[in-house]
């Protein structure tokens, strides 16, 4: 048995420490970190243009809290979409982009494993987050359990976000507006209006970045009563909220070089990403049964995200 265009199962069973070692940290879903990463980089040094000087230790443990939460919430989604159904009956993924790791469907991991391995990942986080609440004060704590909240309810029976047409705003959210203004008010103790701006594209480029990846899960989605954007209003419409997001980044950047934040040099980048985004969602539009239109959507919408959060994070950092 092998996965669906993916590395064989057999490569990751055992219980040698490497090969658990890989186990685990392949069931993380590592390729999409950078989804945490770099706004944690962001926030960073944005706050620091505000503080006296850049606080590494508060970085490094905000940072390795927000990996850690991000990695459980990975290994959760994975449980609760075996457990609703559409993980098991999705012959559509794109590997390694959308329709989970598959650990459980493959016999890499059980439900079991895959759920205490998702509660560790969270356990870490939040030992990490006291160390950052000791040295930064109880505002850590909120921060902390509103991002665990959006994360473990986008797939938490009854409440799963992910079937209500809410999963989409929820990781808008939790990895754009909440993470940048978090790491920002970890440097300076503060967040401002501008702080709040600078964290809206990424909230857009990481929202467009689930949506797409819905697209070729939609079948598998709909079966299972997984009410995604993209199983709500179909391709076209999808595609039409995915332009309206990367307009939204542009405007936002726009606003913050208008009230003389950023130079105007700033809305360069994000203006050449919105005809990327149009270029991106006109092909697939055209070819939506061709499935190297999605793959080519998916690896655009992601460097979107990429380059678009490095650029701000270029115009922000506290040279």
């Amino acid at each position: 048995m092998t996965l669906i265009n993916g590395p064989l199962p057999h490569a990751l069973r055992g219980h040698t420490p490497a090969r658990t070692a890989k186990r685990l940290f392949l069931a993380t879903r590592p390729m999409f970190f950078s989804a945490s990463v770099l706004p944690v980089i962001l926030g960073t040094s944005w706050g620091a243009r505000s503080a006296p000087s850049l606080d590494y230790a508060a970085f490094a443990l905000a940072l390795l809290a927000t990996v850690f939460t991000h990695a459980a919430i990975n290994v959760i989604n994975d449980v609760y979409d075996d457990v609703c159904g559409t993980d098991p009956i999705n012959t559509e993924r794109i590997y390694p982009f959308t329709g989970g790791s598959r650990f459980i469907q493959e016999g890499i991991m059980t439900r079991r494993q895959m759920l205490r391995w998702g509660l560790v990942l969270l356990g870490l986080a939040a030992v990490v987050g006291l160390g950052l609440t000791a040295m930064k004060g109880a505002g850590v704590i909120w921060f902390g359990l509103i991002g665990m909240a959006l994360g473990v309810l986008y797939s938490l029976p009854p409440f799963r976000l992910s079937d209500r047409g809410l999963g989409e705003i929820a990781v808008g959210l939790g990895f754009g507006l909440l993470v940048v203004t978090g790491a920002a008010w970890l440097q300076s103790g503060i967040v401002d209006a501008n702080t709040v701006l600078i964290s809206l594209p990424i909230s857009f480029w990481v929202f467009n970045v689930l949506l797409i990846n819905e697209i070729p899960d939609a079948t598998a989605d709909a079966a299972a009563g997984r009410a995604t954007l993209v199983v709500r209003f179909g391709l076209r419409t999808a595609l039409g909220i995915y332009l309206v997001m990367n307009v939204l980044a542009v405007l936002a950047v726009g606003l913050i070089v208008l009230n003389g934040t950023l130079p105007a040099f700033a809305i360069l980048l994000p203006a050449i990403l919105l005809m990327a985004a149009l270029l991106a969602a006109r092909h697939m539009a055209a070819n939506s049964p061709q499935r190297g239109a999605l793959v080519s959507g998916i690896k655009a919408t992601l460097a979107i995200h990429a380059a678009g959060a490095v650029w701000l994070i270029l115009f922000s950092w506290p040279w």
